[in-house]
């Protein structure tokens, strides 16, 4: 079931999602201080293509908050106002309650990336 809801995710969103990930990245690879930010971007662009049967786990500091803060100025908004849309035109029907949800988690890791980690559901 995870394989085709991937799948119906990525036509119907996950391509452009993960596309926005991909290019924040390479925004934040083009100066010497935002190569790691750009290494988080391009882990989570993974994640946006295909976030049935992953979970998000919050694991932060200090570090992570304040990159997390400059992060949301710079590029986080703008991610989490697209998956926010998304979520709500999914919501319409009955049947795209689950790729909503997705979309609401994708929408809060857009604002909170750093200090993320990504893994299998159990």
């Amino acid at each position: 079931m995870q394989t085709l809801a991937n799948i119906i995710w990525f036509l119907f969103g996950g391509l452009v999602g993960g596309l926005s990930w991909i290019a924040a990245g390479c925004i934040m690879y083009l100066t010497i201080i935002g190569i790691p930010v750009g290494n988080q971007c391009f882990k989570l662009a993974k994640l946006a293509f295909f976030p049935f049967g992953k979970e998000i786990v919050y694991e932060g500091g200090n570090v992570s908050l304040f990159i997390n803060a400059i992060w949301i100025i710079l590029c986080g908004w703008e991610l989490a106002l697209g998956y926010a849309t998304l979520a709500l035109s999914y919501f319409i029907t009955i049947i795209g309650i689950p790729v909503g949800y997705q979309c609401l988690k994708l929408a809060q890791l857009s604002l909170m990336p750093f200090g993320a980690q990504v893994k299998e559901s159990q």
